[in-house]
């Protein structure tokens, strides 16, 4: 077995209703330190296969094995359009819950509970908002707050859905900028249906439509977003990358 592997996804089936499948076959590795992108249209199966590997659905067949990592060692930013904008809680409070699974309230409480938080409050320039309502913050301050609570405690892979969906371009910028800096000392599985999230710094992309139609990054890539996405697209870049679609035959 290759000791750089931290989950490895083999030959995975995956239906809802047990007759209609929603993956298929799909097999993929993801290493230490490795920076991956999931990427396919919307109803593609890329949010599936994450909640797979993050053991919030059991598949109908096939296997995920995981290699010197649990559950407690994944941090998980969630769409924002499955986040309640409209929670009772401070940023301050919500960051701490992402604790919840280290530090049982009882039976191991922590001193340096309220260091963790401060230090991602620091990490993402979040102290003007610390003690603000989640309803109260912009949605590119709420992106920084959505990280600073999957990464406060500590994990060794961080998964994000659709992270870049509703917030402007210079959040988009912050937030390439700011997984390129984390890549350095934990893997990031990034899903994605927007070509552009592809920078210079990611080192592998998945190709998923149900099925796997690609894993790597090398000269095929454009051919097979064509078969995901089911249009010609070719990607471009020059400081920031962005996708083209081709001329429709």
């Amino acid at each position: 077995m290759n000791t750089s592997v931290l989950i490895d996804v083999n030959d995975l089936y995956f239906s809802y209703d047990g007759k209609n499948p929603v993956l298929t076959g799909v097999s993929l590795p993801i290493n230490k330190n490795d920076y991956l992108i999931i990427m396919g249209p919307n109803g593609s199966g890329k949010t599936t296969l994450l909640k797979c590997m993050l053991g919030l659905l059991k598949p109908d067949s096939g296997s995920i094995n995981y290699h010197d990592i649990q559950p407690i060692d994944f941090g998980y930013v969630p769409q924002f359009t499955t986040f309640d904008r409209q929670m009772p809680i401070r940023v301050y409070d919500f960051i701490e819950t992402g604790l919840i699974s280290r530090y049982h309230p009882i039976k191991n409480r922590k001193n340096n509970k309220s260091n963790l938080i401060n230090r991602q409050i620091e990490d993402f320039s979040l102290h003007h908002i610390a003690y603000s309502a989640i309803s109260d913050i912009s949605g590119g301050e709420l992106q920084r707050t959505l990280l600073a609570r999957a990464l406060v405690q500590d994990p060794k892979i961080l998964f994000l859905d659709e992270p870049t969906t509703f917030i402007d371009s210079e959040s988009k910028n912050n937030l390439s900028s700011i997984l390129q800096e984390l890549n350095k000392t934990i893997a990031i599985v990034m899903i994605t249906h927007d070509t552009s999230a592809v920078t210079d710094h990611v080192k592998n992309i998945a190709c998923v439509n149900r099925n796997l139609y690609y894993h790597g990054r090398d000269e095929h890539l454009d051919k097979s977003l064509e078969k995901v996405y089911g249009c010609p697209i070719e990607l471009i870049g020059h400081g920031l990358p962005h996708r083209v679609l081709k001329e429709h035959k």
